[in-house]
């Protein structure tokens, strides 16, 4: 069932990364073109920070043990490659802060994995 919800949360994921506008600004605002923000930006977009973590967190719950460099050179490449297409999606842009936030929350994702399986040996 794990599984499942991973995939499920992938696909979602995947659809409003490329969705061209804010499906969010539109349900809270009413306007495609406005992005809620859950905290401020420091250097790097929060947003996408929570965003790659949470979908990381369900990845790495699911498929660490069995394929751990799998679903890392995954969500590190989805990280990338989702951004990069903001350069041709309408309505939206590429930025670093948003590639960088991307980044950092598939390594947030990593350590708290770790930490927990470091926690749980000790």
């Amino acid at each position: 069932m794990k599984k499942i919800i991973f995939h499920i949360l992938n696909v979602i994921f995947i659809f409003l990364y490329i969705y061209p506008g804010s499906v969010f600004g539109f349900l809270f605002y009413g306007n495609s073109n406005k992005q809620p923000q859950i905290t401020s930006d420091f250097i790097v977009s929060s947003n996408h920070v929570y965003a790659f973590m949470i979908l990381s967190i369900f990845g790495f719950i699911n498929y660490y043990k069995s394929n751990k460099a799998l679903i890392v050179s995954y969500l590190l490449s989805a990280s990338i490659f989702l951004e990069v297409l903001h350069f041709k999606i309408p309505n939206r842009s590429f930025q670093f802060s948003d590639l960088f936030g991307n980044i950092v929350g598939v390594l947030l994702a990593i350590f708290i994995i770790y930490l927990l399986n470091y926690w749980r040996k000790n």
